[in-house]
């Protein structure tokens, strides 16, 4: 069986890779290796991937549709998980143009090729950032038609392309919203990953609002497990479903355990909360349960405990890698 996996380098794309290739699965990884974050961490992610004699990889973008095209016509795919997006509420109010050529118009050229070469799954990244401004626990039935940052719109619209293809095609469409996904290896641009290494550092840590924000932190291999499900599970048409740990715990509760795992004290620096951020994130999984028989395994404090420790393994190489978000930060 052969799987295309756009976004293979990314954060959760390397670890659902690892798992479809510890599980006999080929997979035909994508990735356009730009550098929104710093690429030293992609490469270091893709290096993992490539000694497998089933992983097989292109540095092609979703947006290059004669490039994708070649890839689809020397394969027979059985599913698309598509990972590939651009990422990051706040500098898609700066650059709002590469979310949608990306997280629309690329998931719209994976679509025609799938109608094209009768590939019949496709399994959708979106994000809890569509529920914003709505009464948690968040639900997949609740309206999403108000999202408030061009990063959520851009989603919504990969979402609802999913659904058209679905109804016309008979496309098998499974949107999974993520919830704060973290652990080792991620994004440098996520809160926690920047707490980590500016604590240790000894450097002033940023943190938007009072920290008493909640967020439903998810660990990376819980949430690759819960995409594997989507992909494997049969009889599911048109599904939205939410992955998410299903426990909110305060933002400032988070860096008092990097303090303690780090053994060293933060230098915080509270600023206005942002108005194109949630305060508070909180999935509803009964879903994911039901349909994927998928629950969360890995508890917030094992989780950051483990990441900690990557990064004191990683220690080294890690100094050098930037902490903005942005490509032109990043060229």
């Amino acid at each position: 069986m052969k799987v295309l996996l756009t976004g293979c380098a990314g954060f959760i794309g390397c670890r659902v890779a690892e798992i479809l290739l510890e599980k006999g699965i080929t997979v035909i990884g994508m990735d356009n290796m730009n550098p929104y974050y710093d690429r030293e961490l992609k490469k270091w992610r893709l290096k993992s991937l490539k000694g497998h004699n089933r992983f097989e990889f292109h540095n092609i973008d979703i947006e290059n549709r004669r490039k994708l095209k070649a890839v689809f016509a020397a394969n027979d795919f059985k599913h698309v998980v598509n990972l590939a997006a651009r990422a990051g509420v706040r500098y898609s109010l700066q650059n709002p143009y590469v979310y949608f050529t990306t997280n629309a118009e690329g998931t719209l050229n994976l679509l025609e090729l799938m109608r094209e070469f009768g590939v019949k799954k496709m399994v959708l990244a979106s994000t809890s950032s569509l529920y914003a401004g709505k009464k948690v626990p968040y639900r997949e039935d609740m309206n999403t038609e108000t999202p408030i940052s061009p990063y959520a719109a851009s989603k919504k619209a990969a979402e609802t392309l999913l659904y058209t293809y679905h109804h016309l095609y008979g496309i098998a469409g499974v949107v999974l919203r993520y919830f704060t996904v973290y652990g080792p290896a991620g994004r440098p641009d996520m809160s926690y990953f920047r707490f980590i290494k500016l604590i240790d550092e000894g450097s002033e840590i940023a943190v938007f609002g009072d920290g008493k924000q909640l967020r439903d932190f998810t660990y990376v291999d819980d949430i690759a497990l819960g995409t594997i499900a989507a992909m494997e599970t049969g009889g599911l048409g048109y599904e939205i479903i939410n992955l998410g740990d299903s426990n909110p715990v305060e933002l400032i509760y988070v860096i008092r355990l990097i303090e303690n795992f780090l053994n060293k004290k933060a230098k915080i620096k509270f600023k206005p909360f942002h108005k194109a951020d949630m305060f508070e994130t909180f999935a509803d999984i009964r879903k994911a349960k039901k349909l994927l028989g998928w629950k969360p395994a890995v508890k917030i404090e094992d989780g950051i405990e483990r990441t900690v420790k990557w990064y004191l393994e990683n220690k080294k190489w890690l100094k050098n890698i930037g902490l903005e978000e942005g490509d032109e930060r990043n060229k």
